[in-house]
């Protein structure tokens, strides 16, 4: 699929990965983009159509499919991390991790499935996590979470195929963003990552790992758990 001359909804577009697809979509040449926060305000980007949208409300975001039924691309980035381990962590910051990691990408998919069908097929790129393959201290709930997204991923695909619609997922490490502002790491720019996303969708590919850390992790896969873990926490120097 071509970017250039396409309509995109972009979710998390005011800031970090979000506000990096915006601009590479523009500069891309996408006829219209959707860019959608929870607090449209907080989107100042001229050409842009900002959409007040909360991923974890079902009536937010069936508005919005039936506000942008030109649609068709759907890029699933709104996310959050709040560190919570799974143990001894609070339950409802764990619930808030899932609504907005895997049932607010699940609420987009369903409500924008028959609008990129009207529209010919379209696609749908679901921004994950190389931690969707792995975990550590504190990142339970995110682990998980990013699990959850990685399958929803794959089954869409599937589902959706009849349709023509094509389904990315892209899995990276540490991106320079709020969100990783404390950690001392290699990390992704964040239009590194938006460029890598849009070209998987142009080229057909199914999967993006955007950086060397993902790579790193996918390439463990099949070492039994002890192996695996001893491998990653040695990379992590811990």
């Amino acid at each position: 699929m071509d970017i250039n001359g396409a309509v995109v909804l972009v979710t998390g577009a005011n800031r970090g990965i979000g506000a990096a697809f915006v601009e590479q979509l523009t500069r891309r040449g996408a006829a219209k983009i959707y860019a959608a926060a929870r607090d449209a305000g907080s989107i100042d980007v001229d050409g842009v159509h900002a959409l007040e949208l909360d991923i974890t409300r079902a009536d937010q975001v069936d508005a919005a499919a039936a506000a942008a039924g030109d649609v068709q691309v759907v890029i699933n980035n709104a996310g959050i991390s709040t560190g919570t381990s799974l143990v001894a962590g609070d339950e409802a910051a764990i619930r808030r991790e899932m609504d907005t990691n895997f049932y607010g990408p699940l609420l987009m998919t369903r409500a924008f499935a028959p609008v990129l069908a009207a529209n010919g097929g379209g696609a749908i790129l679901n921004v994950i996590s190389a931690l969707s393959w792995f975990t550590a201290p504190g990142a339970g709930a995110y682990a998980a979470s990013k699990a959850a997204a990685w399958a929803l991923t794959d089954s869409t695909r599937l589902e959706l195929a009849a349709q023509g619609t094509h389904v990315v997922a892209v899995h990276m490490g540490l991106v320079d963003t709020d969100m990783a502002r404390s950690l001392q790491a290699p990390k992704i720019m964040p239009s590194a990552l938006a460029s890598a996303g849009l070209d998987a969708i142009e080229s057909g590919a199914q999967e993006v790992l955007a950086d060397d850390w993902a790579k790193f992790i996918k390439s463990g896969l099949t070492l039994d758990p002890k192996a695996r873990y001893e491998q990653i926490f040695a990379a992590l120097g811990a």
